[in-house]
């Protein structure tokens, strides 16, 4: 499986070995001792992990494997059992969600967030910082708050242009189809003026139709100066796009590296097939690829492998 890579970033991580923990170039998050246990659950032990900057990284890896937990720890939706974590050279332990935004990590949600009874301009208007308008003594004179609300209006509306969203501006978002919910959730988090977007799963729901608009969405912002971070389920998205993939089973980092590295890798193989199988790589062309790993897709996928080779 050849390689591309794109991203501004992309070349500091040649050569680094394809191991989990390795230390990268220039990382934007790194994440230290990091667990989070429920009961007697452990959702979370990640000993350590560097997020390389301007680069997209892709976090994979079978259903219930912690991935959504993580973000939420380190986007401060979340509050770690043990350990520590830094964001462009921010220690976020104990910093509100609001307070991360503010350095410059915002994230997406699974389930879109946006304000169904809101047009779609006021969604948009809505995330974005330094508004004095927003405090009482300064809202009662416009002039104090005006000229800024002017530029956010204007800002919102250059990035919904740029997302096809231009016509549905002044539509309830409630309105919006599911992909385009997506759309407008990440155009929405661009309005903070982000250095680093987590993308938990942007593509899940979205209709073909838009899946290539929200691709090149996704692999224009390195080029923005973002770094991205996101979950993904549909292996095609994650090996067309990624510079770097970081594995995730059992709630613990079992493997990173380049994207071949990490098609044949063993360890991310019985993660999703099970230790006991002949299959080369879960990225294999086979009678049902598989695009949503894990569960019943996994072992449709097992078994017609199973059937084509004992009818040879």
């Amino acid at each position: 499986m050849a390689e591309t890579s794109r991203s501004p970033g992309a070349p500091a991580l040649t050569g680094l070995d394809a191991v989990p923990g390795v230390a990268k170039p220039d990382p934007i998050l790194i994440a230290d001792g990091v667990v989070r246990r429920f009961g007697g659950l452990t959702a979370v032990d990640v000993d350590h992990l560097e997020v390389p900057r301007g680069c997209i990284t892709s976090l994979i890896g079978p259903n219930g494997a912690g991935k959504t937990t993580f973000f939420n720890l380190m986007t401060g939706f979340d509050t770690p059992t043990a350990g520590s974590w830094q964001f462009d050279g921010h220690d976020l332990h104990g910093v509100a969600a609001y307070k991360v935004a503010r350095f410059g990590m915002v994230r997406t949600f699974q389930l879109t967030k946006a304000l169904m009874r809101m047009s779609v301009l006021e969604n948009m208007k809505l995330a974005a910082v330094d508004q004095p308008g927003e405090r009482l003594a300064t809202s009662l004179v416009s002039s104090l708050w005006r000229k800024r609300d002017d530029e956010v209006e204007q800002a919102a509306k250059e990035l919904l242009h740029r997302f096809r969203l231009d016509h549905m501006a002044d539509e309830f978002a409630g309105t919006l189809s599911g992909g385009q919910r997506k759309l407008l959730e990440m155009a929405r988090s661009l309005m903070v003026k982000p250095t680093m977007v987590m993308l938990d799963e942007p593509m899940a729901g979205v209709n073909p139709a838009l899946t290539e608009s929200l691709l090149q969405h996704v692999k224009d912002l390195p080029g923005l100066g973002m770094t991205v971070l996101f979950v993904e389920h549909d292996m095609d998205v994650v090996m067309d796009i990624s510079d770097w993939i970081i594995v995730m089973a059992q709630g613990e980092i079992i493997a990173e590296g380049p994207p071949a590295s990490i098609a044949s890798n063993r360890a991310v193989i019985d993660a999703y097939l099970g230790a006991h199988h002949e299959d080369k790589s879960v990225f294999d062309e086979g009678p049902a690829k598989i695009a949503i790993p894990g569960g019943a897709e996994a072992s449709d996928w097992a078994a017609a492998r199973a059937r084509e080779e004992r009818d040879q």
